[in-house]
């Protein structure tokens, strides 16, 4: 406890806000579903609770691991999640879920080997770049390497497939990349060179062609591939400012498919109203603010980076979902962090966020 008495309160508080947030809309979002899939309503809650025990352990855990260990394990934990997106794709071993195989059977539950690459990913790309930083060779930074590392990642990811998460490690490596120096004309013409592959990803899969034109013009089709952002709006529409009350959303009676994890954000709009969403929005922007924050005082390279990678992953999370629920972006799934339903994404966010307060203990003042 006095290890962690200097641990940032502003991050603690806004992680334990989002979870008790997440707790609440998930009763609300699931109890229905729960009783129609499993005759009890309470099924889904009752998982979720056990992923949030599990994760707060990891995140007191992971907040007393010196920076050093973490160092260490960059390479193994790459290593380890390339070993379970490979095995995810084997068909006696992934679990195959609407379509898509990416999980991992663990008795009752299931694990997502693409939560744990976004995390590998930040420690690889800390490691390599702040060992470069500690030689003093800023500028000696080779893309070869991490295109490599990071197009291999991407590409097992998008078999699964999971267009969602491939958009969160690609956004992960381009930020990272950026504050390490990268010259944006590098990197707009790694964006350039990229959009062949993105064009065949959209073009080699139906739906994805119909989410697309169903995000250019969701009224045209809002029978079919509309439907999702249609009924989100409604649920936007119908919140106003104050919202309708906890527990009283109509969209999440069958009407919003996924209101418990990819269109969580749209209930807590139509429950809590403007002000619920504005505070969601609030308590993420304050994790990102200190997050970033650390990662200027902190004077270990590495720890600089991976506060940085850490903070951003939150970011890029928050904003896709939520840009995906108000139809600023292509229908996709992706979790909002300590708020949607989902074990894995639960468990590794708060070990990521148990990993941004032990570095807190350790910044520049």
């Amino acid at each position: 406890m006095r290890q962690g008495a200097g641990a940032d309160r502003w991050m603690f508080f806004a992680v334990l806000a989002l979870l008790g947030i997440g707790i609440t809309m998930v009763l609300s979002t699931s109890y229905l579903y729960s009783q129609e899939r499993f005759l009890d309503g309470t099924y889904l809650f009752r998982k979720q609770l056990v992923a949030v025990g599990v994760g707060l352990v990891c995140l007191f855990v992971s907040a007393l691991i010196p920076p050093r260990l973490y160092r260490r394990m960059a390479y193994p934990l790459l290593g380890l999640s390339l070993v379970t997106l490979v095995m995810v794709l084997v068909p006696e071993i992934g679990l195959s879920r609407g379509g898509s195989r990416r999980w991992l059977p663990l008795g009752n539950f299931a694990f997502q080997p693409a939560e744990l690459a976004k995390l590998a990913l930040v420690f690889y790309l800390a490691r390599s770049l702040g060992k470069k930083e500690e030689q003093g060779k800023p500028s000696s930074i080779r893309l070869l390497p991490y295109l490599i590392v990071g197009g291999v990642f991407l590409g097992l990811v998008l078999m699964e497939p999971d267009f969602g998460g491939a958009a969160i490690l690609g956004g992960l490596v381009v930020l990272v990349l950026f504050v390490a120096g990268v010259r944006l004309v590098h990197l707009f013409g790694i964006g350039i060179a990229a959009l062949p592959l993105l064009a065949f990803v959209l073009v080699g899969a139906d739906y994805r062609m119909r989410r697309l034109t169903a995000f250019l013009d969701p009224w045209g089709d809002a029978g079919n591939a509309g439907f999702q952002v249609v009924q989100s709006y409604i649920a936007f529409g119908s919140g106003r400012v104050w919202g309708q009350g906890l527990g009283q959303s109509r969209q999440k009676l069958f009407y919003l498919p996924e209101a418990h994890t990819d269109f969580i954000f749209s209930v807590i709009g139509e429950e809590l109203g403007l002000l619920g969403a504005l505070l969601v929005l609030a308590l993420f922007g304050v994790l990102l603010w200190r997050g970033y924050r650390m990662a200027t005082q902190i004077e270990d390279p590495f720890c600089q980076y991976l506060a940085f990678g850490l903070s951003s992953l939150f970011g890029l999370q928050a904003l896709i979902h939520m840009g995906v629920v108000m139809g600023l972006m292509p229908t996709k799934g992706l979790v909002l962090p300590f708020i949607s339903y989902g074990g894995s994404a639960m468990v590794v966010n708060l070990a990521a966020a148990g990993i941004l307060l032990g570095l807190s203990r350790r910044r520049v003042r």
